[in-house]
């Protein structure tokens, strides 16, 4: 059977040359197949929409419709958390729902997923949370302290629950990266494990004899492939769903910082 985590190997597609940052060391910047399974995902959605309203009209076609749908969906889903102000995050928003479903769903169709590495989605964490802490600052200024203290909290449990509030704070960024990430990762280990039962248990019953006992097997394992492979298409969109609603949530926090409970 193929080793399942294979898959998940970083390989150079164009190698170039490091530089050298003062500071950090050597920075390789060659274009790797985490990389191109990337651009790949940015370009389907800009050719998309740029494809969905080229010939905008009153009576939408088919694609418009799927592009007016998506962005009335995620204005809803900004608007709704954040409120009238949140709009003005609704790009941002947007893009990273978009961006995180194109590759989920990407790699359903290629060998490589680029959400199912850490350094992929622990990027986007952390740039949200840096959205979120540098608009915090700028909007609340010295008030961002109340972020850490629950509203109507009697002042002895501050005690307790201020460090609770910090801890839980810092660790937004890792559960961010860590869900999306092992998510996408073990949906398709699942997926790779069941097709190598397939495929040797099928070997087993080309042999003939017992090993036509494994047809029985092999077509379970088929059917189960074809099983997760339609929940990974549900995953595929439920976690980008997910990331796209808490950033939501944690830019309302800061957002709404006098009404945080």
């Amino acid at each position: 059977m193929a080793d399942p985590m294979h898959q998940f190997e970083i390989h150079k597609v164009v190698d170039l040359p490091a530089i050298s940052v003062p500071g950090i060391g050597a920075i390789d910047l060659s274009i790797t197949n985490s990389t191109v399974s990337m651009l790949i995902a940015a370009t389907l959605v800009v050719v998309f929409f740029a494809v969905a309203t080229a010939k905008a009209a009153i009576v939408p076609g088919r694609m418009q419709v799927i592009g007016e749908g998506v962005f009335g969906y995620i204005d809803d889903l900004v608007a709704g958390i954040i409120g009238p102000e949140g709009r003005k995050f609704f790009p941002f928003v947007f893009t990273l729902f978009l961006f995180i479903l194109a590759m989920n769903v990407l790699g359903l169709f290629l060998v490589f997923t680029a959400t199912s590495q850490l350094a992929v989605t622990a990027s986007l964490a952390v740039m949200t949370m840096l959205l979120v802490i540098g608009y915090g600052v700028l909007r609340n200024g010295a008030n961002m302290y109340k972020l850490f203290v629950p509203a109507g909290i009697p002042w002895y449990m501050l005690i307790l629950v201020t460090p609770i509030e910090i801890i839980s704070f810092v660790l937004r960024p890792v559960t961010l990266a860590l869900r999306l990430f092992g998510n996408m990762l073990g949906g398709h280990v699942a997926l790779k494990v069941f097709a190598g039962f397939v495929v040797s248990l099928g070997a087993m019953a080309a042999g003939g004899g017992l090993g036509l006992l494994g047809i029985p097997g092999a077509a379970l394992s088929l059917g189960g492939v074809v099983a997760l492979t339609a929940l990974e298409f549900l995953v595929a969109f439920l976690q980008a769903f997910v990331f796209a609603v808490l950033a939501c949530v944690y830019l309302n926090d800061v957002v709404n910082l006098g009404h945080h409970h």
